[in-house]
This record gives structure tokens, sequence and C-alpha cells, in this order.
């Protein structure tokens, strides 16, 4: 008798709990119904060709999921990213600190160099296509040309003549090669499939330029705390948990990440 009230008694707790929860599933439901249907939505027009009157167009809306699906590729195949997270982990791995500073902080780092690199840029993309493209004063079409243009020019004149000539031979562009004294920059009127791949190039070389010169006084570093060890008979302890310290002190001592990022941005300018 006790254990059928006892399963009496939690068959009830068991419904009870059934029945509240379907209740508070239905209240919001019909919350979410209502607030759905009061608030205003955004309209998506599948008739492009029409005038649809503020609605979003189905050519609209490829071209944003396209620009939302490249933007990582033109952010680091675009801008100055790329040479500065690369000197960056060159920078981590001459210091021998492993994971410090982490890859969040590295990344985040470059980012925001970025922006502050690319900013000139961007202002004249938002003055000469976005501003007047949302005023309606040009078309879709005229805002894309506007807005490649400042970044066409950035990227020329980072890239280096030998790297601009390779990827225009490779092509076989009708368009003539860099010559000695000649501007790079009256190369705008290139495409996006050479202007890019030069610039990238370039910028490899750079960075791992840059890479090099940060390797030589920790390398230096290192040598002298190796061969300090090696006379003193210390074969079995690691020259590099030894020569960390000396590294770091060094680095804090000559003002490294001012002298660092101070380097990095002059030498996009």
């Amino acid at each position: 008798m006790n254990s059928k009230k006892a399963y009496r008694a939690e068959l009830k707790k068991h419904l009870l709990f059934f029945a509240i929860s379907l209740l508070m599933v239905v209240v919001l439901s019909a919350f979410l119904c209502t607030v759905t249907y009061a608030a205003p939505g955004i309209s998506i027009d599948l008739n492009a060709g029409e005038d649809s009157g503020g609605t979003l167009g189905a050519i609209e809306l490829l071209f944003l999921m396209a620009i939302l699906a490249l933007a990582p590729s033109i952010l680091i195949m675009m801008t100055s990213f790329t040479r500065i997270v690369i000197v960056l982990s060159f920078l981590r791995n001459a210091l021998g600190t492993q994971q410090s500073p982490p890859n969040q902080v590295l990344v985040g780092l470059a980012l925001f160099l970025t922006l502050f690199i690319m900013n000139p840029v961007i202002t004249e993309i938002n003055k000469t296509a976005y501003i007047p493209y949302k005023e309606g004063v040009i078309t879709q079409e005229v805002a894309a040309q506007r807005a490649v243009k400042p970044l066409k020019v950035f990227m020329l004149k980072q890239t280096q003549k030998k790297d601009l000539n390779m990827f225009l031979s490779i092509s076989k562009s009708p368009v003539p090669q860099l010559k000695e004294g000649q501007s790079i920059e009256a190369f705008t009127d290139l495409g996006l499939e050479v202007i890019v791949p030069s610039f990238i190039t370039s910028e490899l070389k750079r960075a791992f330029t840059m890479g090099f010169l940060l390797f030589i006084p920790f390398l230096i570093i290192d040598m002298v705390v190796a061969s300090t060890l090696m006379s003193m008979g210390m074969v079995m302890l690691p020259p590099a948990m030894i020569a960390l310290p000396f590294k770091i002190m060094m680095f804090v001592l000559v003002d490294g990440w001012g002298m660092l990022m101070g380097t990095l941005v002059q030498s996009f300018r």
C-alpha cells in the first residue's frame, strides 16, 4: 500500500511539472508570436529586376553574403595584417617564450595595428564610395570601383617592382612591365588578380627580412650563454632556460615593444 501511495504521489508530481512546463511554453510562444508580428522585419524580394522599394534583392543579398565570406581573405591579403602578424610570431619564436604572448593577443594586436595603418585608406573609401552610394548619388558598380582604387594604391606602394613584373609576365598582360624610374602607382588600372599576389609576395619578403633581423640579437645571447655553460662544464643544463631571462631583460630595457611597433608602422609610411 505504501509503495502504491508513493508511486501515485510521484506520478502526480511529474504530471504537475509537465502541466506547468506546457503552460510556460504556450505563454512564451504566444508572446514571441506577438512580438514577431509587431516588429518590422527585413523583407527579401527575389525579383531583383523590379524596383522593390527598400526590400533586399537577390543580387544584393548574394553580394552581401560574398563580401561577408571573403572578409577574412580581404583582411589578410589586401591590408598590412600579414606583415604584422608574421613579424610578431617571429619575435615570439626569437624570444623562446613558447605561448607567451598567446595567439589571441598577437592577432588582436595585429588587427588594431592594421586598423591604425589602414585608417587613411578606410577614410578615403568612406568619403569617395560609401557615403555617395548611401546617398544615392552613384551606383553600386561605381561605388565598388571607387572603393577598390585606394586599396590598389596602398598595395602598389608596398609592392616591389620585381614582384609586379613577375606576375605581369606570368599573366601575359598587355600592360608593359615596370621600368626603372617609373612610378608604380601608375598601374592602378591593373586587376586585383595581378596586384594582390604581387603585394602578398612583397609582404612575405619584408616580413621574413624583419624576422631575420629580429633573430640576430637573441641568437647572440643564446650563443654566449651556450658557450659559457660549455666552458663551465654544465652540459646537462639547457641553454635556452638560462638565456630566456636575459633575452626578456634585454628586450624590456631597450623598449623592444615600442621600437617594434614604431618600426612596423613606419615601414608602411
